[in-house]
């Protein structure tokens, strides 16, 4: 029997290879087999799965489903800043918008993205500076981000809050109404629930919350702006990068329908769900000659 060692890509023979994953720990369990631990390489899901329902793809089916997912996300990255061709952004956020009056200043909302996954973290931002935004990030476990999260909130005050990493339902559940039956969904509502309670209004901070399969309806009663993941499917990676850009770069006078603020992500309706959102973008007018 194939043996596979931590930082292995492999794909589960029982799902028909559909998803590509990395072993992240091998627990031996009491018959002693090994039972693999995983997470997506490209999608926001954990697993389990026992050493005879995995393979190691061919380096070649490796680089082909990168660049699948590398193509659907530059795709995207392209349509957001064609979206705004007038406008040119620093890297901290400040916009210098051209008009037929001259060049006006702007400021777009503050993001501080708290990720359980540190490849993860460092793919969304990169996003976000190449998407010109003021954003922080943070390291911080699913777990422990409950505890963590007024802290940080008080050290960054952003204006939007991304509360993320991995999630998946557990293998054979039926119920998809207990927390129980998501991985790490509980920790998600938790830390929406602290977050609230630091600052209830949903103007003021606007938090998006959850990873692939997350429990949407219990992270939305908790107190998300926007949350996933409303039919259990998969998200991408940068999915919440382009939630916070959408909201980021939208005026503060103008309330975004869901459906607005989710025509540029890639997974969509069913990955992705939420409620109307005020903008966070500021105009601003002179721009200063030492600019």
């Amino acid at each position: 029997m194939e043996e596979f060692k931590v930082g292995d890509v492999v794909i589960r023979k029982s799902y028909g290879g559909d998803i590509y994953f990395k072993v992240v720990q091998i627990v031996k369990k009491a018959d002693g087999q090994n039972l693999y631990m995983l997470k997506g390489t490209n999608l926001r899901i954990m697993a389990d799965a026992p050493e005879n329902d995995l393979e190691r793809p061919g380096l070649n089916r490796i680089s082909a489903n990168d660049e699948n997912s590398n193509r659907r996300a530059n795709s995207m990255m392209k349509k957001v800043l064609l979206q705004r061709r007038n406008q040119m952004t620093s890297i901290r956020g400040t916009v210098f918008q051209k008009t037929s009056e001259g060049v006006f200043v702007g400021k777009t909302g503050k993001v501080l993205h708290v990720d359980g996954d540190e490849e993860y973290l460092n793919v969304c931002l990169r996003g976000y500076k190449q998407l010109g935004l003021e954003a922080y990030g943070r390291l911080v476990p699913e777990m422990q981000q409950p505890k963590m999260i007024t802290e940080l909130l008080k050290e960054y005050r952003p204006d939007i809050l991304v509360l993320t990493g991995h999630d998946g339902m557990v293998k054979g559940t039926q119920n998809f109404r207990s927390v129980d039956s998501y991985r790490n969904s509980k920790y998600f509502v938790e830390a929406v629930r602290a977050a609230r309670t630091y600052e209830p209004s949903y103007d003021d901070l606007v938090i998006f919350a959850g990873a692939c399969q997350s429990y949407y309806e219990a992270i939305m009663d908790a107190g998300a702006n926007f949350a996933s993941s409303p039919h259990r499917v998969l998200i991408h990676c940068l999915d919440p990068v382009f939630i916070c850009e959408k909201i980021a770069f939208s005026s503060i006078s103008k309330f975004l329908t869901a459906q607005e603020a989710l025509e540029n992500t890639i997974t969509g309706a069913k990955g992705i769900g939420g409620l109307q959102t005020r903008g966070k973008f500021r105009e601003g007018t002179p721009k200063s000659p030492y600019a």
